[in-house]
């Protein structure tokens, strides 16, 4: 009888066959942590008779300047912080599976009165309802942090909310984050007339004129997304940098728990888009086998578009953009309009990290300093 039901068991899914060896993976990560923790992709790598253990660091960057001894892979959010481990494992073989562009999550109150200043316009609905995203203006929504200009400024308080702090981004740590790295490559391609810096005194230039406007609030990247979840998210932060992938997920999730959306929070999407690609590198034979069946593997690619993200043709590396929006249209979620606009590019590595250096006052460690 126990045979029959671990039989039973292994046909749906939940148990490898038995005696079938399952293979247990070290892996890192950051934020992408979260993929690996999501039950569904569990039971799938299971089928696979693989298991993956994570250990979840403060940050990419944070990550990527660590002792990476002892792991099959690590899988840094973005680009800064994978070109990094690729430096010190040059013959790691790399893995991009999906990516998802860098927001800025906020509150129906703050996206309202960010738009009756010309700060923020609603993007189109098809029904006429509350819209969920909006394009955000960053030259007038960095001009009016450098101003110092307050929420009360803004007629905050109009729209049901009371905040007299100033208007400003909320980001985790810039020399941890990978999303932190990636608003300030935002900032600095806004500010520097849509361009990256390119030798060492420009970018020291750049970084020291935006240095007011960042203000690190020394969150990780879980804090940051569990604080704008949370009943108090609006009191403590009520603009964070997040991953776009982290709200549709928030929201899929709602959806699923009380029939609805929840409207009171939403996404401001900044008229240069800035993309983060996570990167699995693979430290181990083990860990690239990982990389390989993420990218190619149908159950694995369907339940990555499921946690929100965009997820990229394994054959040309290209994204098909209606797959996402059906599946939200699937849940009864809005998907975001996404217009042509201005690709923010990422400065050269070695410029970026002077940047940070200065914006984030980090030691060579990777951490603050």
């Amino acid at each position: 009888m126990v045979l029959a039901g671990c039989l039973l068991l292994s046909v749906g899914g939940v148990l490898p066959l038995p005696f079938e060896r399952v293979v247990t993976l070290e892996g890192r990560a950051a934020s992408r942590t979260e993929f690996f923790e999501d039950a569904e992709v569990r039971r799938i790598l299971l089928r696979h008779h693989i298991e993956v253990r994570m250990t979840r660091a403060p940050g990419s960057r944070a990550m990527a300047n660590g002792n990476l001894d002892g792991y099959d892979f690590v899988f840094p959010s973005g680009q800064p912080a994978a070109e990094l481990v690729s430096e010190e494992f040059p013959e790691a073989n790399v893995h991009r599976p999906f990516l998802t562009p860098i927001v800025l999550a906020t509150f129906r109150p703050y996206a309202e009165a960010l738009v009756a200043h010309g700060i923020a316009t609603p993007q189109p609905t098809p029904r006429g309802d509350a819209p969920l995203y909006y394009e955000l203006d960053m030259d007038a929504f960095l001009s009016a942090t450098e101003r110092g200009t307050r929420w009360t400024d803004l007629d905050i308080q109009r729209y049901g909310a009371a905040n007299e702090n100033i208007v400003l981004a909320h980001t985790s740590d810039f020399c941890a984050s990978n999303s932190a790295a990636a608003y300030l490559s935002l900032v600095a391609f806004t500010r520097n007339g849509q361009k990256v810096p390119d030798d060492p005194a420009e970018a020291d230039t750049v970084a020291a004129d935006i240095k007011p406007l960042l203000v690190g609030q020394g969150m990780g990247s879980g804090d940051r997304l569990r604080s704008y979840t949370s009943r108090e998210g609006e009191a403590v932060a009520p603009i964070v940098v997040l991953y776009e992938n982290q709200f549709l997920t928030y929201q899929v999730g709602e959806q699923a728990q009380r029939g609805a959306v929840d409207e009171e929070r939403v996404l401001l999407y900044p008229t240069s888009r800035s993309v983060s690609q996570p990167q699995l590198i693979a430290l181990t034979p083990e860990g690239d086998r990982l990389g390989r069946l993420i990218v190619n593997d149908p159950e694995l690619r369907r339940r990555a578009l499921e946690l929100g993200y965009q997820v990229l043709e394994p054959t040309n590396g290209t994204v098909d953009a209606e797959q996402l929006d059906g599946f939200l249209a699937d849940r009864g979620i809005p998907a975001p309009w996404v217009r042509e606009t201005t690709q923010a590019r990422l400065p050269d590595l070695t410029y970026l990290e002077r940047m940070i250096g200065i914006v984030g006052e980090c030691d060579p460690a990777g951490g603050p300093g």
